[in-house]
């Protein structure tokens, strides 16, 4: 853009001079960057020829300065610049849009003619239509996410964080995340809060289908074995066994093996009451019941001996107040529990926070290991006695199977113990029924499956001989060392 001048004489060069400076001095005023041909002005001062039209470039004006400096100073450029007496039309507040007027003067024109005006038209810097300038150096915090200033940093600069889990931001630019309820949630985005499952062990999923299955089949088994028994009652083999302890440790085993469907399904307050007692009562009248067949074997043995005191107490009332005593304190201790400290159903969320496990609360913990230890002395008790007697003639080799079965109860509770204590949730609870299932399949299989072999498939040793020993000489040499 230029402001072009025509002069005729010496004299409108001074005036030429002197406008430059006057538009110089307007520069100073508003900051604006005026460029002036210094040589030129020279030469203006020294033509002296009036009759050479000379014309002359007084200044460059560039209008990306004008526009950098107008717009970042915000003022105006002054109403009028006045060369050589002639008023220029006034520019007012020019911005990225206006338009600037430029005006070319002739000397030799008239003053009273109008300037000619030439528009010149800056950048267009404007936004696109529609869209406002962004004023921030960051994106939006979308949902699910927080704002965070960033150290250092202007506040318009921040830095998006997502949620922890279990909270949410259900706005953008959230300030803060906020916690779900308890019994709620947040989702994969983090925006919304979403009911928790809820986990324990249920006849639905597989695992507990399995275990639900297992405990129905080993009840059955004992059922099976009675049915036998009752069939082939009068044989040797089942008159030697005590019938009568025989079909009530029978009966017990079955109870224990029904006993861990209580622990299967949804834990309401009346199983969590329940299932721990019936399986510390049930327990207590197996291994009484064995308690009760190791001691009447002993006395059976011992009886045979001349003058023998024993003899009085050979017969069923001994083997039924063994079972009744042995039952009764563990009755008295469950029944304390449930009176004193009794188990309850409880939501756990300490476990895992984003899962409900619902699961029963014992109560008392020292409650529910007195009536395991209780346990663990009876069976320890029955197999001291039935260890020591391991050597009766084979007329009473009872004791041997009661040796083995006593021997795996106790292995399998006593690795119960460690593996229940480091398990949590539904797995503790299958822990509790895998042992329940495992002690008494052991006593099934230690007790009953050898007499049920020799009825089914072995019944010609099912004699009174054969089972007095009378055909080997093992047995005669421990009659004889009994003897003595």
């Amino acid at each position: 853009m230029a402001l072009r001048l025509l002069g005729n004489s010496p004299e409108e060069g001074l005036a030429l001079k002197n406008t430059t400076t006057s538009l110089r001095s307007d520069r100073e005023n508003i900051s604006m960057p005026l460029h002036v041909d210094e040589s030129l002005l020279h030469t203006i001062n020294r033509s002296t020829n009036p009759a050479i039209e000379t014309t002359t470039v007084i200044s460059t004006l560039v209008l990306d300065d004008l526009v950098d400096t107008t717009s970042k100073l915000a003022v105006n450029i002054p109403t009028s610049l006045n060369l050589s007496g002639t008023l220029l039309d006034p520019v007012k507040d020019i911005s990225l849009q206006d338009t600037l007027n430029v005006h070319q003067l002739d000397m030799n024109t008239p003053s009273s003619a109008p300037p000619v005006t030439t528009s010149v038209h800056g950048p267009d810097l404007s936004p696109p239509s529609g869209l406002v300038p962004v004023s921030v150096c960051s994106p939006s915090c979308r949902k699910g996410f927080r704002k965070a200033i960033r150290p250092g940093k202007p506040i318009c600069c921040f830095q998006c964080f997502p949620c922890r889990l279990g909270e949410i931001s259900n706005q953008t630019d959230s300030i803060e995340c906020f916690k779900c309820p308890w019994d709620q949630w947040s989702n994969d985005n983090r925006d919304q809060c979403i009911p928790k499952n809820t986990d324990f062990l249920s006849y639905e999923e597989p695992f507990g289908a399995i275990l639900a299955a297992s405990s129905i089949f080993s009840s059955v088994i004992p059922v099976i074995i009675i049915a036998l028994f009752f069939c082939y009652r009068n044989t040797p083999i089942v008159k030697a066994n005590n019938t009568s302890l025989s079909f009530l440790l029978l009966m017990f085993l079955t109870l224990c093996c029904i006993c861990p469907l209580t622990f299967i399904g949804y834990p309401t307050e009346m199983k969590c009451l329940l299932r721990q007692a019936a399986f510390g009562i049930t327990f207590a009248l197996c291994v009484s019941c064995i308690l009760a067949k190791t001691v009447m074997v002993v006395i059976a043995f011992k009886a045979t001996k001349p003058n023998s005191n024993l003899r009085r107490w050979v017969g069923p009332q001994l083997s039924y107040t063994i079972i009744i005593a042995g039952t009764l304190i563990q009755v008295v201790l469950c029944a304390l529990w449930l009176v004193f400290s009794p188990p309850f159903s409880e939501y756990n969320i300490h476990i895992h926070p984003w899962l409900i496990i619902v699961q029963c609360n014992e109560g008392s913990p020292i409650a529910f290991w007195c009536m395991l230890g209780y346990l663990g002395f009876l069976a320890t008790l029955s197999f001291i006695m039935a260890f020591l007697a391991r050597n009766l003639p084979d007329s009473f080799n009872e004791a041997r199977f009661i040796t083995f079965s006593m021997l795996a109860f106790l292995s399998v509770w006593l690795s119960f113990i460690p593996a229940y204590l480091s398990t949590r949730g539904k797995y503790m609870v299958a822990m509790e029924i895998f042992a329940i299932l495992s002690s008494s399949s052991s006593l099934i299989s230690c007790l009953f499956f050898p007499k049920c072999y020799i009825i089914l498939f072995k019944s010609e040793i099912n004699t009174k001989e054969y089972l007095m020993g009378q055909h080997t000489g093992r047995s005669m040499k421990v009659k004889k060392d009994v003897k003595h």
